[in-house]
């Protein structure tokens, strides 16, 4: 039969259940993972999604089929994939999620051998190819692999404590919305080695998401947090989408903090304990990030947006910590991975060693450096983002100085821009920041919108 691979993208697969993720699809995958990436034993879970066990158990029967272990580490969070894979040595690892798309959605993100992503480059495209292959016998074979239920959960717990020292940490309120999403299960396990006071919200995971979808960066998305923090007079809120890869911060004035200043002080945590090593970041903002890590002895390093762009980088430079203002954060003693539970863990960590508030933290640098957040533009096609590109780059370039690291990014003394097309919809990304002047950013960011949609 032929197969539906419209779901393919730039860094993994996703789309609706059962139209273009199903299970023809998930056994497929399966059949063809091992032999692309020569695996003999991966690992694989599912999220909270109602579809979840039915794409497992034919991506189990393909995998076996093709003469390969199954370690189902059951319901997780995608880095508890990256974990499971990085500390059994297994030869790869699928995660089965849409992270933060609606319900109907489902989804499979992959790594090979040694925790590395698997890119377009680097064998995802090998996957697309080879399940769309209609000369292939797809028939039902005898299963010489095995399924074996591991339970990864203690040693991953422990690993995540390890990035803060608890005796150091205090008896703070702090505010947890998991979304209905995978993080209950993690939230629950770590309140029983933290001291601190947890208020969760949507704690319970529900595939139906009962309460809105799981993805933070919608506005919509964050009153409940905001509120429960203010409520309950709470230190700070943290909201996680639903495989939780990535979380989301609040001041204990229920106020939204743009991921870009959270790499700052990611950075700073890091930075006070291990002095010289090097921080990777994005370039859609900057001039936060490397005032912090060159305050603190460390070494900034600018890298192109995007999970494989970002893992590649702090793998070749050693980097101790990477971090995007999309709010993906990635650690090197976390097989160079993303994760959404270690960031909140090192905020408290720094806030029960400061007697400032998190909004006097975050007042400063807001203050130093004001940010317009990513601005989405919806455009036509891929032609229109770079006729777009080459008409701002004609008004702007001969002025400042311009590089190509990623989309478009202009510098001038006082004011900067990062413009780029997402790598996964139809729109075009506008950031823009300035050094210490809000009324001069937002002069620019409008002036940049104007010739944007025009």
């Amino acid at each position: 039969m032929a197969i539906n691979t419209s779901g393919f993208g730039a860094y993994d697969i996703r789309g609706i259940y059962p139209d273009s993720i199903n299970q023809e699809l998930a056994y497929r995958v399966g059949r063809v993972f091992p032999e692309i990436f020569n695996a003999k034993k991966v690992a694989v879970g599912h999220d909270i999604r109602l579809s979840g066990p039915t794409i497992f158990d034919a991506l189990a029967r393909g995998l076996t089929e093709a003469d390969c272990d199954v370690f189902d580490i059951g319901q997780c969070g995608t880095e508890m994939i990256y974990f499971a894979t990085g500390f059994h040595d297994f030869d790869g690892g699928i995660m089965i999620t849409a992270s933060h798309n609606p319900k109907e959605y489902n989804g499979m993100k992959f790594v090979r051998k040694g925790v590395r992503p698997v890119s377009p480059k680097t064998g995802l495209l090998d996957i697309k190819a080879a399940v769309e292959n209609e000369t292939r016998d797809w028939s039902f074979r005898k299963a010489t692999g095995t399924v074996y239920r591991i339970d990864i959960q203690p040693d991953y717990i422990k690993r995540l404590l390890s990035y803060v020292d608890i005796k150091n940490l205090k008896p703070l309120k702090v505010v947890i919305n998991s979304g209905n999403g995978s993080a209950g299960p993690i939230i629950n396990e770590l309140e029983k080695f933290l001291p601190f006071e947890i208020i969760k919200v949507h704690n319970n995971g529900n595939g139906y998401f009962p309460n809105g979808v799981p993805n933070p960066l919608l506005p919509d998305a964050r009153h409940e947090t905001a509120k429960a923090v203010i409520d309950n007079g709470a230190v700070c809120g943290i909201a996680f989408d639903g495989d939780f890869d990535r979380c989301f911060l609040f001041d204990e004035q229920g106020s939204f903090i743009e991921g870009y200043y959270m790499v700052g002080l990611l950075a700073e945590a890091f930075l006070k304990k291990n002095r010289g090593e090097k921080i990777i970041h994005d370039p859609r903002a900057i001039w936060n990030t490397i005032d912090i890590a060159e305050t603190f002895g460390g070494t900034p390093i600018m890298c192109r947006s995007g999970h494989n762009y970002m893992k590649d980088t702090l793998r070749a430079e050693n980097a101790i910590y990477g971090g995007e203002m999309a709010s993906h954060h990635y650690f090197r003693d976390f097989y160079f991975c993303d994760s959404g539970m270690i960031p909140w863990l090192l905020i408290l960590e720094l806030l029960s060693n400061t007697d400032q508030t998190l909004s006097q933290l975050m007042a400063d640098r807001i203050a130093k450096y004001p940010v317009s957040g990513e601005i989405n533009t919806k455009v036509p096609s891929v032609d229109k983002v770079k006729e777009i590109m080459l008409k701002i780059e004609k008004i702007y370039g001969a002025a400042g100085k311009v590089n190509y690291v990623d989309g478009l990014s202009v510098d001038f003394p006082t004011w900067r821009f990062n413009l780029r097309g997402s790598q996964t919809e139809p729109y075009i990304r506008l950031n823009v920041e300035s050094r210490g002047d809000k009324a001069l950013m937002e002069n620019k960011r409008d002036e940049l919108l104007a010739i944007i949609r025009a």
